[in-house]
């Protein structure tokens, strides 16, 4: 099945058997793809004697360290088909990674995420409530990460604001009225993770002021280092925000500008979900061998997206733990997991936990 095919299905409802032979049939082309078109993944996949012929599963193929995006430039196309380049988040000093994309990888990462997102949301657009600051688009040190995030799911709104004014100050009165104007239609709110507690949440609490967001949908994600050291739990951090402004329906969702569009968006069971465009496997730190389901080891994800550049199959700083396989309690099918924290010693990246470093 091609990525236009796939495109014309719901993305959670291939069981993993039929997903697995979809996953490895284009990967396998992807690896041999990267392999001919970069020079440098070339030499890493003949250094550990990669050969196609032996591959027998998606867990049998190679996998790059996803910090390598930050200590090399890799590209499978010419510097002439270069449409964009996307960067990792960063604290100051640190390294960013560089993913370079063509117009059909763009566009493809478009198309995915507009078939993963609207089967939570719908397809209707709705009016947006963006949780930051219109200084995001400005400030280009910002750009990479918040603001690639913000231009990205911008499409599943329309007559958007922003919560926040340039000094990060809740602009309560701006969003009653906001929803005074859309009373009766349904809400879309997007931010990430550490900005929606500290500057939405905990504002509303302090200050006691009051919304109804009962009818809206919330997507955040981007980082939950920050929320862990303050012991807030997702069920926590849903429970306090329903509580404050009566939002019933949260999603988060796991990705990185690595994969981008490929994301794991979270269930009403608050299980992540690997879509039929990518999937997760979960190794264990000692030797790379695949965990077994309930196993916390560190995580791999793969993607049928990246073909400017071999960002097809890539191994974390994140441990996590596979969950289960087509049998998660809301339906979808494929695997779910969860995702525990960062690695030991690894960097501080998501990119609200990098927002929270520097603040």
């Amino acid at each position: 099945m091609s990525y236009e095919e796939l495109l014309t299905i719901e993305p959670f409802s291939l069981a993993q058997d039929k997903k697995n032979s979809l996953l490895l049939e284009n990967l396998l082309s992807l690896t041999e793809f990267h392999r001919a078109n970069c020079s440098a993944y070339e030499k890493i996949t003949d250094a550990i004697n990669f050969r196609a012929e032996s591959v027998q599963g998606v867990e049998d193929l190679p996998f790059l360290p996803v910090r390598l995006f930050k200590e090399a430039e890799l590209a499978s196309i010419p510097k002439s088909e270069i449409f964009k380049t996307m960067t990792s988040s960063g604290t100051s000093g640190q390294r960013v990674s560089k993913i370079f994309l063509d117009k059909e990888t763009s566009l493809n990462q478009q198309k995915t995420l507009i078939k993963i997102v609207t089967s939570l949301t719908g397809s209707a657009r709705m009016p947006m409530i963006i949780i930051d600051s219109p200084s995001v688009l400005k400030n280009r040190q910002m750009f990479s990460a918040r603001g690639a995030g913000i231009l990205g799911f911008s499409i599943f709104g329309r007559k958007s604001i922003y919560a926040l004014d340039d000094d990060m100050n809740l602009q309560v009165d701006k969003i009653a009225e906001f929803l005074a104007e859309n009373a009766g239609k349904k809400i879309f709110l997007f931010g990430f993770t550490f900005m929606v507690w500290k500057y939405f949440y905990q504002v509303l609490r302090e200050k006691n002021w009051k919304l109804d967001l009962s009818n809206a949908v919330m997507i955040h994600g981007g980082g939950w280092k920050k929320m862990i050291e303050q012991a807030v739990t997702p069920e926590e951090f849903r429970r306090a925000l329903n509580e404050v402004c009566g939002l019933n329906e949260i999603f988060s969702y796991y990705g990185m500008v690595e994969q981008t569009g490929c994301i794991y968006p979270e269930c009403e069971h608050g299980h992540l979900h690997a879509s039929i465009f990518s999937d997760v496997i979960i190794r264990r730190v000692e030797d790379f061998s695949t965990c077994e389901i309930g196993e916390r080891g560190v995580v791999q994800v793969v993607s049928m997206l990246p073909k400017s550049y071999p960002g097809h199959s890539l191994l974390t700083e994140d441990e996590g733990v596979l969950l289960g396989e087509d049998d998660c309690p809301c339906g979808r099918k494929g695997k779910y997991f969860q995702i525990i924290g960062r690695l030991a010693n690894a960097e501080l990246r998501g990119c609200s936990d990098t927002y929270a470093a520097e603040h």
